[in-house]
């Protein structure tokens, strides 16, 4: 009886008894429409919060919770974060013509660190010959194929592996990838910059397509109070002049919007079109920003010093021509290289035996003659020493070619070196432009260090000046006797400093007033040099100048002031 009143009950209500303990909802509306199995709970279990599914393809849509569930979760995938599901490692992709082919992440990622592994190292990606059939194929495939060769599944994705419109290699491929670091390099160093002031260098140079570019530093300080200077970017110029080099740094400025307005200071080489007053690039930017002070680099101040001093005396001028002669003739052929060495072994262990050179760890090192570079006056000082050290040696090659050179052209050549290397004018400008050249390159130095204290490097150079005027003053009395016992030494003959001087063949006639051999050398070619190089010094360094950056200082935050 009781069985059939529960059956008339649910048969009125339309619904069917569940049997799973569910109490049906009398609100429901009975219509076919919405007639249905589901029904209200009269109790839920407890949101499992560990349960929900992070990965936006899988997991649930909000309206699938429960009402009172849906705001815990919410708060849950708030409270997660945002979330970076993991690819795949293989996946079909369409291309723009509509091919389907394989794409593996693990392919890009290879290439990606064979491009990184290239640019850190400044090697070059490509080879002479990138076919299938070449035996070096270039560093960037080569090194690939070297990563392969210890992962079988690097090897199932790469090269010959790869599908032939995949396969991550050319050369666009190479280049988007740098290009892709580039930007994200750039934009790290704009954050780094933020909102704060900063000072650019530029600088030109050539490539080896002969065509110009225009590098561009940024200088600034961080958040936490270093100074950095960071290379920012490299941009191709079809002009020089100041106005085409404005318009080049403006656009590279506004793409990574910094502002004009920020510029606190440049810095550029002592060329017109950039240090020029009135139409140079310093002035251009002064015109915008009046606090974007121009400072020509001391570094490159020196330098020009330096180069002045050679083409304003003639002797030294022939010296540098005759000691580039000499590192070509000596340095061309391996062959003389190799009897360089011999004879300078042969000679320390003579010196040694006769107690003319110490002995000890790191001392008496086998070398070769230093090649001075066009840009860097500072290697012409370790060239010159270095020929100091091998003199004898090279003298012993040089007439060892004299005698049994191959062709009539190296032994002519080889005797015309002989020559001017034992002469007393060649003698004297190496020992004169050896004393000049070590009193810069402390200075030289301290002005390439990457930090460097202003107040050091200006006393540096008073130093210097200080140096150059006392050996103008008392250096000539050394320097001779230096150079005579190197002459006596080695048998160089020394010309008779009373005897009337002649200026060679056919200009005789022009010497107005007859000069001793000692006023020669003394006035025209020792301080001819040094007073060129203290005027230099002067009109490169001034002292107004000097003073106005020992002032500015004084307000540096590290003393507190």
């Amino acid at each position: 009886m009781a069985n059939r009143t529960i059956d008339s009950f649910f048969k009125k209500r339309r619904l069917e008894p569940s049997g799973s303990g569910e109490i049906p909802c009398p609100l429901r509306d009975s219509s076919p429409k919405h007639q249905t199995k589901k029904f209200c709970r009269a109790e839920s279990l407890e949101f499992d919060i560990s349960s929900i599914e992070r990965d936006l393809g899988k997991r649930k849509s909000i309206w699938e919770y429960l009402e009172h569930q849906r705001d815990e979760v919410r708060r849950a995938y708030i409270k997660f974060g945002p979330y970076q599901p993991e690819l795949p490692i293989e996946s079909m992709v369409v291309d723009k013509k509509g091919r389907h082919f394989l794409f593996s992440w693990l392919q890009l990622q290879v290439s990606i660190d064979a491009a990184k592994w290239c640019a850190f190292q400044a090697v070059a990606f490509r080879g002479h010959d990138e076919s299938l059939d070449s035996n070096n194929r270039g560093n960037f495939i080569e090194l690939i194929k070297h990563v392969s060769s210890y992962n079988e599944k690097v090897a199932a994705v790469v090269l010959d592996n790869a599908p032939q419109n995949a396969s991550y290699t050319s050369p666009t491929i190479q280049k988007e990838i740098l290009s892709i670091w580039s930007i994200k390099i750039q934009k790290h160093i704009r954050e780094e910059i933020s909102d704060s002031k900063f000072s650019i260098l530029v600088d030109e140079a050539q490539d080896r397509s002969k065509r110009e570019q225009m590098a561009i530093v940024l200088r600034f300080v961080d958040k936490q109070g270093y100074i950095r200077e960071r290379f920012f970017d490299i941009v191709h110029v079809h002009e020089t002049n100041s106005l085409t080099l404005k318009k080049e740094i403006c656009d590279v400025l506004s793409l990574h919007n910094l502002s004009v307005q920020n510029i606190r200071g440049q810095g550029y080489d002592g060329a017109s079109n950039m240090r020029g007053e009135w139409n140079g690039l310093q002035a251009l930017f002064i015109q915008e920003c009046p606090y974007a002070y121009y400072i020509h680099c001391f570094a490159h101040r020196l330098q020009l010093t330096l180069v002045a001093t050679s083409q304003e005396v003639i002797p030294v001028e022939q010296f540098f021509t005759n000691l580039s002669l000499l590192i070509n003739l000596v340095s061309s052929s391996c062959k003389r290289v190799d009897q360089l060495r011999v004879a300078r072994a042969a000679r320390i262990a003579e010196l040694i035996a006769i107690d003319e050179l110490e002995t000890g760890r790191g001392q008496n090192q086998m070398g070769t003659l230093k090649r001075p570079g066009t840009t860097r006056w500072g290697s012409h000082f370790s060239s010159i020493c270095s020929l100091f050290t091998e003199y004898e040696d090279i003298c012993s090659v040089l007439i060892d070619v004299i005698n049994y050179g191959n062709t009539s052209t190296q032994r002519s050549e080889a005797n015309r070196v002989y020559d001017f290397m034992t002469s007393f004018d060649f003698v004297l400008v190496m020992h004169m432009m050896r004393d000049i050249l070590g009193f810069a390159q402390v200075l030289s130095q301290a002005l390439q260090c990457k930090s460097q204290d202003i107040l050091n490097a200006l006393k540096l150079v008073s130093v210097t000046k200080d140096r150059l005027q006392s050996y103008r003053d008392n250096g000539w009395n050394e320097l001779f006797t230096n150079v005579k016992t190197f002459c006596d030494a080695r048998n160089i003959e020394m010309p008779d400093m009373n005897v009337i001087y002649k200026a060679g063949r056919g200009r005789i006639r022009k010497q107005n007033d007859p000069i001793t051999m000692e006023h020669h050398y003394r006035i025209d070619v020792f301080l001819a040099t040094v007073d060129s190089q203290i005027l230099e010094m002067k009109n490169r360094f001034k002292e107004d100048v000097i003073e106005l950056l020992i002032l500015s200082s004084a307000l540096h935050p590290k003393e507190n002031f």
